[in-house]
């Protein structure tokens, strides 16, 4: 069985009341999306590096330009799908949110995980997707039981859902 039904339409964009809106990321983005995980990068590697060892300290514009076009290819293979958040001009990318298939959680559909640059956290914009995500995964995606990190669990649980007896390989 497909992670996704066969005539599901993925949402091209998500309206914020901030101003700001979702739409797929692309590789064209690198230049804004280099600067907002670089501007955040320690502590959104304390977020993610434990389960995708991502963003490296180190990372060049190339290896952005590569995981953006793996991205840009996973969307198009509807294999998981990853949204910027951009301001209304799209000239700064200020987080993503990542819809992914069900890896580590038991019993989840999807897996969501998401994040803003340093400088909005605490911000309307935060607490906006905060609250906004939840009512668009039920409404714009075909989840029953989708899991939204961060939400539903910790990152650290997350984290060491990796690591769980039994996954196996």
């Amino acid at each position: 069985m497909s992670w996704l039904p066969d005539d599901f339409e993925p949402p091209a964009r998500l309206d914020l009341a901030t101003g700001h809106h979702l739409r797929p990321i692309r590789a064209a983005d690198v230049d804004i999306d280099m600067v907002a995980v670089m501007g955040s990068q320690e502590r959104l590697f304390s977020l993610f590096g434990p389960v995708w060892g991502w963003p490296p300290a180190t990372m060049t514009r190339e290896q952005d330009l590569e995981d953006l076009e793996y991205h840009e290819d996973e969307m198009r293979k509807r294999s998981s799908y990853n949204y910027a958040v951009l301001d209304a001009e799209e000239t700064q990318l200020l987080g993503c949110v990542y819809v992914d298939p069900p890896d580590t959680v038991p019993g989840a559909d999807a897996e969501i995980a998401w994040w803003v640059v340093d400088d909005a956290v605490g911000t309307d914009l935060e607490r906006t997707l905060a609250e906004d995500l939840p009512r668009w995964v039920a409404d714009s995606w075909p989840f029953r039981t989708p899991t939204i990190i961060g939400r539903d669990l910790t990152f650290a649980q997350w984290a060491a859902l990796q690591d769980r007896p039994g996954d196996g390989a």
